[in-house]
């Protein structure tokens, strides 16, 4: 236990630090490199992600809060309110999808090829500059916030690279700016498939003693990640956030391999 639990922790500490920093959130990070340990089922990574991305997402968004960033909660609110039924949905979805398909390599092989369709869209939609749509409206915002939920809960990354991507490409939000909403976002989606799991699915077959691990490395990781979102430049954040989405293909497609292996 105490082997793969420092593991775990190590890999949380620095990805949700990473993921803070660029707005990802850890699990873009933390569900492949869990994926790739291999010690646990797909439902129980899923749920450890989930209880470090939230765990981190608190912490973040606390410390944006004390450090006067200027947040328009009316923005968050229908985003989160979207996230929270798309948390949902995506759990569900991720639940039916383990009960029909014969194999967990199946559920995992379709959650790998949605996982790197999606950093893609995000590489392209950050390192070539697409022209944001500057929509306005409470129902695009909600939308937005459906659509990223049920993406973060399915995949098991806690809104990682799409919800950059996106809330830049629809509402043309600068990157060090978006990545406080991401993380918000995260906080709602995760809370809410979380909710889910505890209320409908249960505990059945988690290890529930890696969370002695997961939460205080999730803990650490917003503390030092919200630090340095502080410090860094624009141009950096882009950096980190560019530099994230390539080892995440890189770790999923070996991932995806491994399974034919």
């Amino acid at each position: 236990m105490w082997v793969i639990g420092l593991m775990y922790f190590s890999v949380i500490l620095i990805a949700n630090a990473l993921g803070a920093i660029s707005g990802m959130g850890g699990g873009v990070l933390i569900k492949p490199i869990f994926d790739l340990i291999g010690q646990d089922p797909v439902a129980s990574i899923s749920f450890y992600s989930a209880v470090a991305v939230f765990t981190m997402s608190i912490v973040t968004t606390f410390k944006q809060i004390r450090n006067g960033i200027n947040i328009r909660w009316n923005f968050v609110g229908w985003i989160a309110g979207g996230s929270i039924i798309g948390g949902v949905v995506g759990n569900n979805l991720l639940a039916k999808l383990l009960s029909i398909l014969p194999s967990e390599k199946q559920v995992l092989l379709t959650q790998i090829v949605v996982t790197i369709l999606t950093i893609v869209f995000a590489f392209m939609n950050t390192k070539f500059a697409w022209k944001s749509w500057n929509l306005k409206g409470w129902y695009w915002q909600l939308g937005c916030g459906l659509t990223l939920g049920i993406f973060a809960s399915f995949l098991g990354i806690g809104g990682g690279p799409i919800n950059v991507a996106l809330l830049m490409l629809m509402f043309g939000i600068p990157i060090k700016e978006v990545t406080v909403y991401s993380i918000c976002t995260i906080l709602f989606s995760q809370g809410a498939k979380l909710l889910s799991i505890i209320t409908i699915t249960g505990f059945t077959g988690i290890n529930l003693q890696r969370l002695w691990f997961i939460i205080p490395a999730a803990i650490l990781g917003g503390l030092l990640g919200s630090q340095m979102s502080r410090i860094l430049s624009t141009k950096y954040v882009e950096i980190v956030f560019q530099g994230m989405l390539v080892l995440v293909i890189l770790i999923n497609f070996y991932n995806g391999l491994m399974i034919f292996v």
